[in-house]
């Protein structure tokens, strides 16, 4: 599998993903993969390897497969990208033949783009200094890419590929502990009905969801946003638009930055009316990318739809007068479309904090209904915590029994930042199989189209919401009242 005749300073190890490479920190192995962890990306782990006794086939014997990749001294930015699970009714002709043209691009020092691909009718030469191409496939590649360029290679990929900076260190894999997966258990084990979130659930309203996603697209004109993209002016828009509404609902918010350039994250907290450092999470994203070439993108699918299920949760905490006897944070990150930056900032905070997060859940495209399937949920096939994902589905049948239940191979939003760190979470998702939404990473992805679904946004944050009030538990004074 690997070769030790040659020597340079480091290696890069690929290979794919299992919680069982770090189990025994004893094992020559483990030890090389724990102290060497980069991240997980288009479900392969990648290592970084300086150190002379982990560079030894002898010291990898029970992986399954990989490469190995010799790095040299002055190795630009690292960037991992990726095509997306789609389904194959989007891989048309004119997407594969952008596929092409960047993988080949990929390969030469320059090259014609037909720009009219991507509905700007030129053609144009693109020159790529400082990428250098360590590793490919069909669907994914390994660059070393310029510093200043490595944050915005997203504008120049296929339209259904994404990109992630990986880290400049070593980060921390930590599994999610046994006690912490107990926990998980102990909800399922008395999970039931209660009439009292149905209703809280069901307060959840579609005309102010229709409402809040058109001023994020500015389909109706009030926002002015042209794109959210997390280097754009329209995402600090949303950013303090979003702040603005949430502490409406009384939460405790914050606009926390966390790389310079980038729009911040938006935190939002509702305290614990005991004394616990529990903490339930709920998020989505609020950052967005549109097509190759333009500017505009509305981001109403992508991840619109999981930010506005966010805040009509808020809003529903605020109508109903909740109190929660946990910890609760709901938080819209930025910078998930770069690599999920936003959400490994936050989550490596909470981490160093020794932060009790219990449960986390991302919503990351809820609203495309694509015609002739009935309304759906999909949970992650691969990262993630099985038995919140198992949590999340007990939860959707007795609360949203009209939403068919499946996993998805679409991975992976920001749950997985949680994920790597050792918190149980897992992700909510639009479909029980592949992306199937055409406007996906796209500037036509706003709510007034063919598919668009709201009654399915509000049946999956019908979930989340009641997930959370499960998980975290609660009071409500005016039905302790009639008691």
């Amino acid at each position: 599998m690997f070769s030790s005749s040659v020597a340079p300073l480091s290696f890069l190890l690929l290979t794919p993903y299992s919680p069982v490479l770090f189990i025994d920190n004893d094992d020559v192995q483990a030890r090389c993969l724990t102290n060497s962890f980069y991240g997980i990306y288009g479900g392969q782990s990648v290592f970084k390897l300086t150190d002379p006794s982990c560079l030894s086939v002898e010291s990898f014997g029970t992986l399954e497969g990989g490469s190995l990749l010799p790095l040299s001294e002055n190795t630009h930015q690292l960037v991992w990208v990726q095509e997306s699970a789609v389904d194959d009714a989007l891989r048309t002709p004119d997407y594969e033949e952008e596929v092409y043209t960047f993988l080949k691009f990929l390969n030469t020092e320059s090259l014609p783009i037909n720009a009219a691909l991507h509905g700007s009718g030129q053609e144009f030469m693109s020159s790529k200094p400082g990428v250098e191409l360590l590793h490919s496939s069909a669907s994914s590649a390994l660059l070393a890419v310029d510093p200043d360029s490595a944050q915005t290679i997203d504008t120049i990929l296929p339209r259904f590929w994404k990109s992630a900076i990986l880290p400049a260190s070593p980060v921390s894999y930590l599994p999610v502990p046994a006690p912490a997966i107990d926990h998980i258990k102990g909800l399922l084990s008395t999970l039931k009905f209660d009439p009292v979130i149905a209703s809280t659930v069901n307060s959840l309203s579609i005309s102010q969801m229709r409402s809040d996603i058109r001023f994020l697209t500015n389909e109706d004109g009030r926002s002015g946003i042209v794109t959210r993209h997390s280097f754009a002016s329209g995402s600090r828009v949303a950013a303090d638009w979003l702040l603005e509404r949430f502490e409406e609902t009384g939460a405790t918010c914050e606009l926390k930055s966390f790389l310079v350039g980038f729009a911040p994250n938006v935190i939002c907290r509702y305290p614990s009316t005991t004394e616990t450092t529990s903490t339930v999470l709920i998020s989505g994203h609020y950052d967005s990318r549109g097509s190759f070439g333009s500017q505009r993108a509305p981001g109403g699918n992508d991840d619109g739809s999981g930010t506005i299920a966010l805040l009509n949760i808020a809003r529903a905490i605020a109508k109903t007068g909740i109190t929660f006897r946990s910890n609760v944070e709901l938080v819209a990150f930025a910078g998930e479309e770069q690599g999920l930056l936003g959400s490994k900032a936050y989550a490596r905070e909470m981490r160093n904090q020794d932060a009790n997060i219990t449960l986390m859940i991302q919503a990351d495209m809820l609203g495309y209904h694509a015609p002739g399937e009935p309304a759906q949920l999909g949970l992650p096939q691969s990262i993630g915590t099985p038995e919140v994902a198992e949590l999340v589905s007990k939860v959707s049948g007795i609360y949203s029994p009209e939403l068919t239940i499946g996993y998805s191979p679409a991975c992976c939003s920001d749950h997985q930042s949680f994920y790597e760190l050792g918190y149980p979470s897992t992700q909510v998702f639009e479909r029980a199989g592949p992306i199937a939404d055409p406007m996906y990473h796209n500037s036509g992805d706003v709510s007034d189209r063919v598919g668009y679904d709201l009654h399915q946004i509000r049946s999956i944050a019908k979930v989340q919401f009641a997930t959370l009030l499960h998980a975290a538990g609660f009071d409500l004074p005016e039905y302790e009242n009639l008691q």
